[in-house]
């Protein structure tokens, strides 16, 4: 898991729009939400630079009670075998989605769910690289989830053509790592997509991960939404921007990131070389569509902070040594 990042993939964005229906979760995108919504482009390899095998695209939209998300996923062997709730569901192959309310890489969320229709969800404090706690007891509470296979699933006999999840994530559980507590209306939220798959075995007419010569499971693909640059979905600061409109049509204007927002990425650009050493040569200023601004480090009795002034608001945009990003008169 390296943390040094060149800045060349820029984190996605998606304009998700209002709905007025009654969204039936039955795992097709049959309704008018649907219909209408737009598709993201397809996942890229989690580095950003192979093209996946299989494609997996994704539509979004919500409502004043939800959060929704439908995923297509290519699959000629649709296979899973994890049925127990909260168990590693990234062991089989899954879908998986990643929720940082505030853009501040603390206190997010995680949802892994498999062809079986099997979740885990998660709630962590912080990310592993800075010690974060994993709240594995923790549950979204009236989660509405559904799957449709494309073909069927656990027989070795026939090709598929893949699966399909469908996701209502109720907002009074996602509001409550959210600094102001409400519905994001016409405000955007740092948000991820994942595909986990895996080559597999056929043993006795049943799919298991691969093995290697020496009995080590071959390592997974990791399929995103938003290209991470590294093998480590846990690092928030790189997610995609989903910005919720309170529009009803999907053709009005696409969100458009800010230039604070394309400053913190730069921030958490230097961030990671100075998490990772220390000692790292910080340049004195940091550069934003040919202007120039100055970029501070200072050592405290605690630890440090990374910080720099807005040119919008004149306000310090502040990332402690543990990750977390604040600003500050």
């Amino acid at each position: 898991m390296g943390h040094t990042l060149s800045g060349q993939y820029p984190p996605k964005t998606y304009t998700a729009f209002y709905t007025n229906e009654d969204v039936d979760i039955d795992g097709e995108d049959n309704e008018k939400t649907w219909q209408e919504a737009k598709w993201t482009s397809k996942f890229i390899d989690i580095e950003g630079k192979k093209v996946p095998k299989f494609g997996t695209r994704i539509k979004m939209a919500w409502s004043p009670d939800y959060f929704y998300v439908f995923a297509e996923m290519e699959e000629p062997h649709v296979w899973g075998n994890l049925k127990q709730r909260d168990t590693v569901i990234f062991y089989n192959n899954d879908f998986e989605v990643f929720i940082d309310p505030d853009g501040d890489t603390h206190n997010y969320y995680e949802l892994e769910i498999n062809a079986l229709n099997t979740f885990w969800d998660l709630f962590l404090t912080k990310p592993y690289r800075n010690g974060g706690k994993v709240l594995d007891s923790w549950d979204i509470q009236g989660l509405k989830s559904a799957v449709r296979i494309n073909g069927t699933i656990n027989n070795a006999l026939d090709k598929d053509m893949g699966w399909s999840l469908e996701i209502a994530i109720p907002w009074k559980v996602l509001v409550e790592a959210s600094n102001n507590s409400r519905v994001p209306e016409n405000e955007f939220w740092r948000i991820n997509f994942s595909r986990v798959n895996w080559d597999y075995d056929l043993i006795d007419g049943k799919y298991f991960r691969k093995k290697d010569v020496n009995d080590k499971y071959l390592p997974e693909y990791n399929w995103v939404w938003s290209p991470q640059e590294v093998v480590n979905m846990h690092e928030p600061e790189r997610w995609g921007y989903v910005y919720f409109s309170k529009d009803t049509n999907s053709s009005k204007s696409q969100f458009e990131v800010s230039e604070e927002e394309r400053i913190k990425w730069k921030l958490y650009n230097y961030y990671r070389h100075l998490y990772k050493n220390i000692d790292f040569k910080l340049p004195k200023e940091l550069e934003d569509n040919g202007k120039t601004i100055p970029l501070y480090f200072k050592k405290n009795d605690f630890g440090w902070n990374l910080w720099t002034l807005s040119p919008l608001t004149n306000e310090k945009l502040i990332i402690r040594d543990d990750g977390k990003f604040y600003t500050a008169k």
